[in-house]
């Protein structure tokens, strides 16, 4: 049974999102105390704002969503939706290298300079047109 501990959420948060520590740390304990001692949660306790949160580190692979369907007396389904933590895949992004993953974007044949190295006006002039419909991600 894998343990996850605020550092380590912390670590694989700013890791994968490309957050500050602090701003990491925050998110962290936001999660940790919603999950408490346990692997999952009911969506029903996050409201909206919260919500997002969940998403992002849904999308980054460290919670997935599942769901419980029942039949009600009266014949009508149910469904409960759910919340897990994937603690191996936070422990192995939390021994990764400070390096965020989303700082560069892929040109169909060249990557393009980092955006913290380009200034305003060269980011939009390297984007393809089909940017705003498309989204890569760098392994």
């Amino acid at each position: 049974m894998n343990i996850v501990t605020l550092s380590d959420l912390s670590r694989a948060i700013a890791h994968r999102v490309g957050v500050d520590v602090e701003e990491a740390r925050r998110d962290a304990g936001f999660v940790l105390d919603i999950f408490g001692f346990d692997d999952r949660v009911i969506d029903n306790v996050l409201d909206p704002e919260d919500r997002q949160l969940f998403y992002i580190l849904e999308e980054e692979g460290m919670l997935s969503t599942e769901r419980e369907e029942t039949t009600l007396y009266d014949g009508r389904e149910w469904r409960t939706h759910y919340w897990q933590l994937k603690k191996e895949i936070i422990l192995k992004y939390s021994k990764e290298k400070n390096k965020p993953i989303r700082t560069t974007i892929l040109n169909k044949n060249q990557s393009i300079p980092s955006i913290e190295e380009s200034d305003e006006e060269e980011v939009y002039d390297q984007l393809e047109e089909d940017i705003w419909t498309t989204r890569k991600l760098v392994e």
